[in-house]
């Protein structure tokens, strides 16, 4: 079965390691072209560089060339227009592979795939269609999520189910964790359900539209904390939000993130002993040493383990200290 893998990000690079390592194994998958995002200019000197996907399929390339196997075509289209499928048509293609690709197949796009696409999304659909459904998990504060593989429709995420799998969330995941899981259980699922396709023997479960729920785009400006939030609320928004945008806050006039902390709901006095009164939410009111840096929220106490302003590198709670003396009782904003 011939395929074009279409993703960007990180986490989609195992999905697209595992179709070439069955390739290099079995040859009964052959992966024909890449389809993933333009180079974007990167870091301080803004230099020119691939997706995360398109690194991959560099190095991947190399593999198959090893082996003295036609490498498959890497497109980085700015739009999926006429000329790009024509050139995807010249591949072949029997089926679309898609994960975090990060944009939408449109009808002819789609009608270039006689077995159709699938993809991969991380999230039990048919909660959270759409660009994040990690963080929005997080943010909600759920038990559980999972990944879905669903075929490709034209509306957002609504295709029928191919399969699924679920974790328990413990309350402590960050997208970045969360994330490396769904990379790596992304790719463990994605080869039998291709089998199953191959083989004509698996049958999608339609989703059920009303229980469809929808995350947005996160933009940096959302990783601003309200103080006046509960304890949970700003800990879930750190967490949702590391490694990015990073939740930040003012002090002194200096943007500072926090980078890890935890909540404490029902302040005891063996915590805080000093804490007879509630003060106003981002007072900085003292130090725990076992819990670290104590911020009031509007509900409950936030205690802040690890920290960084934006021209310094992150620091622990007491290293941080150090350098700034005035920090205890400041007001964050």
């Amino acid at each position: 079965m011939r395929l074009v893998f279409a993703g960007s990000p990180e986490i989609a690079v195992p999905s697209l390691e595992a179709l070439v390592a069955e390739q290099l194994s079995s040859g009964g998958l052959e992966v024909v072209g890449v389809l993933t995002n333009p180079d974007s200019r990167k870091g301080r000197k803004g230099s020119l560089e691939p997706t995360e996907v398109g690194s991959a399929a560099a190095r991947l390339q190399d593999k198959l060339r090893e082996r003295s196997l036609q490498p498959f075509v890497i497109l980085k289209p700015e739009k999926l227009d006429a000329s790009v499928r024509e050139q995807i048509a010249a591949l072949k293609p029997d089926l679309l592979v898609s994960f975090a690709y990060g944009r939408i197949f449109g009808p002819k796009f789609l009608g270039l795939f006689p077995k159709g696409g699938i993809n991969i999304h991380p999230s039990l659909l048919p909660k959270y269609r759409g660009a994040t459904p990690i963080p929005a998990a997080i943010l909600n504060r759920e038990r559980e999520t999972g990944i879905s593989i669903q075929t490709l429709a034209l509306e957002m995420d609504a295709g029928d189910i191919l399969v699924q799998d679920r974790i328990e969330l413990s309350g402590r995941e960050t997208t970045g964790s969360l994330s490396r899981w769904a990379a790596q259980r992304g790719a463990e699922l994605l080869l039998p359900v291709l089998r199953g396709i191959a083989e004509g023997t698996l049958q999608g479960m339609p989703q059920n539209d009303a229980e469809a729920t929808y995350c947005s785009i996160i933009s940096k400006e959302d990783g601003w904390i309200t103080w006046s939030a509960s304890a949970l609320d700003i800990d879930a928004q750190i967490r949702a939000y590391t490694p990015w945008p990073l939740s930040a806050t003012h002090h002194a006039g200096q943007v500072l993130y926090i980078l890890e902390a935890f909540p404490i709901l029902k302040p005891d006095t063996d915590i805080t002993p000093s804490l007879a009164q509630q003060a106003v939410p981002g007072t900085v009111l003292g130090i725990d040493k076992r819990a670290g840096i104590l911020v009031q929220t509007g509900e409950g106490l936030l205690a802040v383990q690890r920290l960084q302003f934006a021209t310094k590198k992150a620091l622990d709670w007491a290293s941080f200290l150090n350098g700034a003396k005035q920090f205890i009782g400041s007001r964050l904003e």
